[in-house]
């Protein structure tokens, strides 16, 4: 059976991304927990060339996503691995003006559907500092959000995301989290799912 629906969102989350000598390798992933809404859109620009009174060539350029991922708290592991804030010797996180490089890094999530959750991994994110927001508490206690401005730019090789399916392998799906799923060319040899 196939999902006929979607909802709800969990399992967030970061592996950090290394590349070198035109390979790329991640950490094991981290949980993000906590995680509230997700809305990323697709970047990239649909070009229609014209000749003969129509539509002759259309060009697409897929660039990757771009967009916000709302948590309850962001962990204080993605603030120092991924924002790239240091301690002081009395523990106190500091952000400094000179970290200017990005940390590059895998994400993973997965939206729930009514036969079976879709897992997603969106490569070589980076993300922006999130703002300072909150608000005075009232009769009753609203808890508020944080927020983080992501960006998915493709990869080196072009590759931008992944997502299981209905016949994805039972070992690909049931190992998502352990390790960034990188694609298999050839022959598959497991038996798909059912």
């Amino acid at each position: 059976m196939a999902n006929k629906i979607k909802y709800g969102l969990k399992n967030v989350y970061a592996a950090v991304q290394t590349y070198s000598s035109g390979s790329y390798t991640y950490a094991t992933p981290v949980a993000i927990p906590g995680a509230v809404s997700m809305s990323l859109s697709a970047q990239g620009e649909n070009t229609p060339f014209y000749a003969d009174d129509t539509v002759y060539y259309r060009t697409v350029a897929n660039q990757g996503y771009s967009g916000d991922l709302d948590i309850a708290l962001i962990p204080e592991w993605f603030r120092t691995t991924i924002l790239k804030e240091t301690e002081d010797n009395n523990h106190v996180l500091m952000e400094k003006s000179t970290d200017i490089e990005p940390v590059y890094f895998a994400l993973l999530f997965e939206f729930d559907g009514d036969d079976k959750a879709v897992r997603h991994v969106i490569y070589n994110c980076t993300v922006a500092r999130p703002s300072l927001e909150s608000q005075t508490k009232e009769a009753s206690i609203s808890p508020g959000t944080e927020k983080l401005t992501l960006t998915a730019d493709p990869r080196e090789d072009g590759l931008v995301k992944c997502r299981t399916g209905e016949s994805t392998t039972t070992t690909a799906y049931n190992n998502w989290y352990s390790s960034v799923y990188e694609p298999v060319t050839g022959t598959v040899s497991q038996t798909p799912s059912g």
